[in-house]
C-alpha cells in the first residue's frame, strides 16, 4: 500500500561517477549532455522511488552550468522531491565535481525536473503528497510552486492567437536583431 505522504528522505537519491575520456567533448571538458543525461537519470529514479510508479520526464526548468568538469574529477549528483502536484512532482537535482587529487570540490549546476508518475497504459496516476518537516521544505516546495504559476503565466502571455507585438516592439530596440515587417 502506498503511503498518502512521504518525506523527503524517503526518496532522496545520490550517485558518484568518475568522468572518463569518453565523456568529454572537444574542449576536452565533460561533455555538457553526458551531465544532462545522469541528471535525467537520478530525476527519474528520484520520482519513481516516491510515486513507486514508472515517471517520465515532463520538463526541464533552466540548466546553468556553472563549472566546467575535467575529466577523472568525480561527480556526484543528488536529487530530492520539491514539490508533488496531482501527478507531477519537481525533483532538484544537484551536480557537484571534486578533483581526486587536490580534493577541491565545485557546484556545477542545479536544475529542477517536473516528472510526471504514468500507470502500465501511459496515463498520469496520483502520487503521494510530499510531508514537509523543515524551513528548507517550505522553501523549496513554494519556489517550486510559483515557479511553476509564472512558466503557466509565460506560455499564455506569449500565444499566437492573443499576442500583440505592438505591446513588446520596443523590447527589440537595442537588441541584436533588426525589425523589417511584411504585412
Amino acid at each position: 500500500m502506498m503511503k498518502q505522504y512521504k518525506g523527503v528522505k524517503d526518496s532522496q537519491v545520490s550517485i558518484t561517477e568518475l568522468m572518463l575520456p569518453s565523456h568529454s567533448n572537444f574542449g576536452g571538458k565533460v561533455h555538457g549532455g553526458h551531465i544532462l543525461n545522469l541528471m535525467d537519470q537520478i530525476a527519474f529514479a528520484c520520482a519513481s522511488k516516491h510515486s513507486q510508479r514508472y515517471c517520465v520526464t515532463a520538463s526541464v526548468n533552466r540548466v546553468d552550468f556553472l563549472n566546467p568538469i575535467d575529466v577523472g574529477e568525480l561527480v556526484t549528483l543528488r536529487a530530492s522531491i520539491n514539490y508533488t502536484g496531482k501527478t507531477s512532482m519537481v525533483v532538484g537535482v544537484r551536480v557537484d565535481s571534486e578533483n581526486i587529487t587536490t580534493g577541491e570540490k565545485k557546484h556545477c549546476n542545479s536544475s529542477y525536473f517536473t516528472m510526471v508518475a504514468k500507470d502500465e497504459n501511459g496515463k498520469s496516476v496520483p502520487v503521494p503528497g510530499l510531508l514537509v518537516t523543515d524551513k528548507q521544505g517550505i522553501r523549496r516546495f513554494a519556489r517550486s510552486k510559483y515557479r511553476k504559476l509564472e512558466a503557466r503565466q509565460r506560455d499564455t502571455k506569449f500565444e499566437s492567437y492573443k499576442f500583440d507585438p505592438e505591446q513588446y516592439i520596443h523590447e527589440l530596440e537595442n537588441e541584436n536583431c533588426m525589425v523589417d515587417l511584411k504585412f
